[in-house]
């Protein structure tokens, strides 16, 4: 088996740069949505902009990624907070009577683009060495963490993480996200 090499992506870990982040997305319609669903689940890009409508389950409030969408190739079922189900009605509208909760401008049929996150970063005025939208997954494992109020493994199942230190080394980028006992 291939170990992956840990490659380690432009994160936002201060609290208020976050804000500032979340704030400049706020200009883009279903894109905004995508950035700010980012913070609030902390998928992988990949299974965000190819999430579909028939995976969420809205009374339940649970988005289930089918395992053929993962990186581990498990389900994964992701709570929905409430703040994340009025962004999912405030999206409603846009994409709703299609297939894919954020779909291509040229097709319906397809998702947004690996880019379109990033591009739309970019664009709100953040390089490309200060965020990327898979550094979220290590922006909240870090905050996460550091706060002390999670147990390490709730926030690793969180992002769909086997058990490892190594997984978690690699995403809590702070002094506190590595201790295995927290």
């Amino acid at each position: 088996m291939i170990t992956p090499k840990t490659q380690h992506r432009a994160v936002i870990l201060e609290p208020k740069a976050l804000g500032r982040l979340l704030r400049a997305v706020d200009a883009q319609p279903a894109v905004r949505i995508a950035l700010k669903m980012l913070p609030h689940m902390f998928p992988r890009p990949g299974e965000l902009r190819m999430a579909e409508w028939k995976e969420f389950d809205l009374e339940a409030a649970v988005w289930t990624i089918p395992a053929e969408k993962t990186k581990m190739r498990r389900p994964h079922k992701v709570s929905l907070t409430n703040q994340v189900l009025e962004m999912i009605a405030e999206l409603a509208p846009l994409t709703g009577d299609g297939k894919f909760l954020f779909p291509s401008i040229r097709s319906a049929d397809r998702p947004i683009t690996d880019n379109t996150l990033n591009a739309a970063l970019r664009r709100s005025g953040f390089g490309k060495e200060e965020v990327s939208a898979h550094g979220f997954r290590a922006t909240a494992s870090t905050l996460l963490n550091e706060m002390g109020k999670w147990h390490p493994y709730a926030i690793e199942r969180q992002l769909a993480h086997v058990e490892s230190n190594d997984v978690r080394r690699a995403y809590a980028r702070g002094t506190h996200g590595t201790s295995a006992s927290g």
